[in-house]
Order: C-alpha cells, then structure tokens, then sequence
C-alpha cells in the first residue's frame, strides 16, 4: 500500500469555537509553547490518497470551491501527484461537513470523481439525508445540513453502505468514531504489521485535543461524545503505535501518538 498525504489547503476560523468556556490559565499554557493564537485558527486540510493494487482511493473529497477561498485545493493537489479525478476508484467519506463532502461536486454540481464508487457509513448517510437534521443541528451548522443534503442527493446513486467493524476495501476496516458528528468514521488500514489510522475530524487539533482530550470540543457536534471518542482513540494509538493522519493535523497530518504527562503529544513523521 501507497499512502500520500494531499492538501486541500487550509480553514480560517475564530479561535473561540475551540477556545471558549475552557479554563484559561490550563489553556495558555497548552497554547504559548505551540505559538497558537486565540484569536485565529487556520487549521490545514489533509486529505489522504492511497493505492493498493487496481485501486485509487480517496478518504474525503475536500470543500470545493463553495466554503471557503483558503481551501479547496485537492485537485490541484492530486495534479501534483500525478492523479487525475478520473482516476479515483473509491471515494470513502469519514463524515458529511462541508470541507470533507463539497468536493464531490464541480462549479455546475456535476459529480468530480466520475469513475469513483463513493462509499459513506449508514449512520452518517441517514443524518445528513434526514429533512429534519436542518432543524436541530443549530443555527451555526445549519449551512452544513442543506449542503450535504443536496450534494448527497446529486451522488446517490454512486453510493454504498458500511457499518462499524466493516472491511470496506481490501485491507481498510471501518472504525466507528462518533461525536465529531452522529456517524464520523476514522478507517484503519493495515498491511501486516503495519498500520495507520484515517482518523478524519475525531482528533481535530494537535494542542488542546492531545494535552486535554477530556475537554470538550465546540468543534463537534456532540462534544461530550467527542471527548470520550478522543480520549479512547489516542490510548489506542499510543499503546498500539499506530501512525496516525489526520484531516486537520500539521505538517501534512502524519504523526504518531505519544503520552505526555496527564496527556498525550502528537510526534509529526515525514513519510
């Protein structure tokens, strides 16, 4: 198997959806030594590629160009790989938020990745698909429900269905990793006695999600879930020395686990 890390550029967001309610003086001194600023976030966008035998497979489809102008990179990305959209022969989806499922379609809502099955988990495909979720996923995130929606709808028939514990492709086991949103899965991929973890949004931030995994996240949709997801995916990985890649991790996202103190700290590899 052939993993490569591809950007799909960056987010730009206010330092209180992640900051706010948390005890202050705990959180300077998580912050100061990583020269993270309150104010501001900008969060990279690690989309992850790989290859394995007669497949090219893509975890997440990256924003497009409707969410924000700092992201949207993944073709340019896949370009500089040597990878056409058209080569893409699985497109499997950790959750349904806009700078993981946007990129599904082009500037005149015709599908990107035209030769990919797309493959999502069942309990993230029925919220997202449910009329009522614009409802009661909140004013903020509302956005997000009524684009996943129609982007859902435009690529239905492309789709199919796993579940927890599920070997989606050779070699890629579903891992239910719900909190970031109702149905948010992370994907282990194993080759021997080698492996990493697609770990999507459930560890969103290499600061405050490894010192404190405990403290909840504004960042996801049920923070309390969230909290006790994270705290179980990073003992995981620390114990079991899983490479990790996540979506929003720096330095291309690729890293290993390891305990620090009451914690954990996130150990940047160059693959």
């Amino acid at each position: 198997m052939e993993v490569i890390s591809v950007s799909d550029g960056n987010l730009v967001l206010p330092g209180a959806m992640f900051f706010d309610g948390l005890p202050q003086d705990e959180l300077d001194s998580i912050l100061t030594p990583l020269n993270i600023s309150r104010a501001q976030v900008e969060p990279p966008c690690n989309v992850t590629l790989l290859r394995h035998e007669d497949r090219v497979v893509l975890f997440d489809a990256g924003s497009g160009d409707g969410f924000m102008p700092s992201a949207g990179a993944l073709i340019d990305s896949l370009d500089a790989v040597g990878v056409a959209p058209d080569d893409i022969t699985h497109l499997v989806f950790t959750h349904g938020h806009p700078d993981h499922l946007w990129g599904v379609l082009d500037d005149f809502d015709d599908p990107v990745f035209t030769n990919a099955e797309h493959m999502m988990g069942q309990t993230e495909w029925d919220y997202w698909t449910n009329p009522n979720t614009v409802n009661t996923i909140g004013d903020v995130r509302a956005s997000f429900a009524v684009g996943a929606a129609r982007r859902l709808e435009a690529v239905e028939d492309r789709m199919s269905f796993f579940s927890d514990g599920d070997e989606v492709l050779p070699g890629i086991m579903a891992h239910a990793t719900f909190g970031h949103t109702p149905g948010h899965t992370s994907f282990e991929v194993r080759s021997g006695t080698d492996a990493l973890l697609v770990g999507g949004d459930a560890i969103g931030n290499h600061h405050i999600a490894f010192a404190r995994p405990d403290w909840a996240s504004g960042a996801d949709q049920d923070p309390d879930l969230g909290a006790v997801t994270r705290a179980r995916l990073l003992d995981k990985l620390s114990q079991e020395k899983i490479t990790l890649l996540g979506f929003h991790l720096p330095d291309g996202g690729v890293g290993r686990v390891e305990r620090k103190d009451s914690g954990y700290r996130f150990v940047s590899e160059n693959m």
